[in-house]
């Protein structure tokens, strides 16, 4: 995948217009490289590493005893504030790691200079990846010399720009001078200073986890409110069984478990069984009033035997040759209803059509 680099003008200068050098990499090689203009180089949107100019690109190296990262945060901001010319809260301050000599590598920018570059990326629709001092583009151990200064690259986190570039040049160097071919293609540390124009490559990762995260909980509300709904209908399902069970058998105090309950009285029903003869009485006496209303105020006498209720009527009641819509209600309850010249005799389905079963 291709990387583009560029090398920024001074800050103060930048504008979308600024001419720039860059070069395009690809496997950490340079591929191709010129200069143009910020516009022009983002007409495909491209994520770009930006290399700051020798004149802003201000660091030094301080020699840290060993600490924790937090504290050599606060000693690296301790150290600064004598260095920076100016409030310390005006610039941006980033370092690198203690290296085995017991040095870090300290490096700050203006937020001024910050704001404008970050202005100037988006209206030229840049993708910031990463923000460096100018020697970082260099490959280890080599120098370069770039308006007037010299730009010297000791390792991955050690870098210098010496502003009396040609003096320090005629001196000699340490280090050779790094091949044109090559004076963009260093490997970029770990840190930079970048940090408060939020690069879009962490960005990415962070909206990605953001929906992901956005996706979970909508799913888990949704599963939510879907259980609530089950358990809703649930419960009215199991009052609406236990209001036919009780409708039907009317014998039983307490619903507790409508399907057992209801299995356990046809089964009784259908063995013509009575644990309770009192009982049985009973709920055919209530089965009878809600049932056959015409018996209402027309009962000359009751007699109950082997689990049937006889009920003798007046001589001058009015009743039905048969229950009508009565018989519907008994058999959902389980009863049958039976007529004689006498009155009429209610019991289970099985005893009632049996002869011979009304008591006179």
């Amino acid at each position: 995948m291709k990387r583009l680099r560029i090398g920024l003008p001074p800050l103060d200068q930048l504008t979308v217009d600024s001419q720039v050098q860059f070069a395009w990499l690809e496997r950490g090689a340079v591929v191709s490289e010129g200069c143009e203009s910020l516009q022009q180089l983002g007409r495909s949107k491209p994520s770009v590493e930006c290399f700051l100019h020798p004149a802003d690109s201000l660091s030094t190296s301080l020699e840290l005893p060993p600490l924790a990262a937090a504290k050599t945060a606060a000693a690296v901001a301790c150290a600064a504030q004598a260095l920076i010319l100016g409030p310390v809260e005006q610039m941006q301050v980033a370092h690198g790691p203690r290296d085995s000599d017991g040095r870090v590598q300290v490096a700050w920018v203006s937020t001024a200079g910050l704001e404008r570059l970050g202005q100037v990326l988006a209206q030229g629709q840049f993708r910031l990846r990463g923000l460096y001092p100018a020697p970082y583009a260099l490959p280890l151990g080599t120098a370069a010399m770039h308006d007037g200064y010299l730009l010297t690259r000791h390792s991955l986190h050690q870098a210098a720009v010496h502003p009396l570039g040609q003096q320090v040049l005629d001196q000699g160097l340490e280090v050779p001078l790094a091949p044109e071919a090559q004076r963009w293609s260093g490997a970029v540390p770990g840190w930079g200073l970048h940090g408060r124009l939020n690069p879009p490559a962490s960005g990415g990762w962070g909206r990605a986890l953001a929906a992901v995260a956005l996706a979970t909980a909508v799913w888990t509300l949704g599963l939510n409110l879907y259980a609530a709904r089950q358990a809703g209908e649930g419960q009215q399902l199991k009052a609406l069984l236990s209001q036919q069970v009780r409708q039907a058998f009317p014998e039983l105090p307490v619903i507790l478990n409508p399907l057992q309950q209801a299995r356990q009285q046809l089964a009784a029903r259908q063995t013509g069984a009575a644990a309770d003869p009192a009982q049985r009485f009973g709920s055919l006496l209530q089965v009878a009033g809600s049932s056959l209303p015409f018996m209402v105020g027309n009962v000359d006498n009751l007699s109950f035997e082997q689990g049937r209720l006889h009920v003798g009527l007046l001589a001058d009641s009015r009743s039905p040759t048969a229950p009508g819509d009565g018989q519907a209600a008994l058999a959902q309850a389980g009863f049958s209803a039976t007529r004689d010249e006498h009155g009429w005799t209610l019991g289970p389905v099985e005893s009632a059509e049996k002869p011979g079963a009304a008591d006179e």
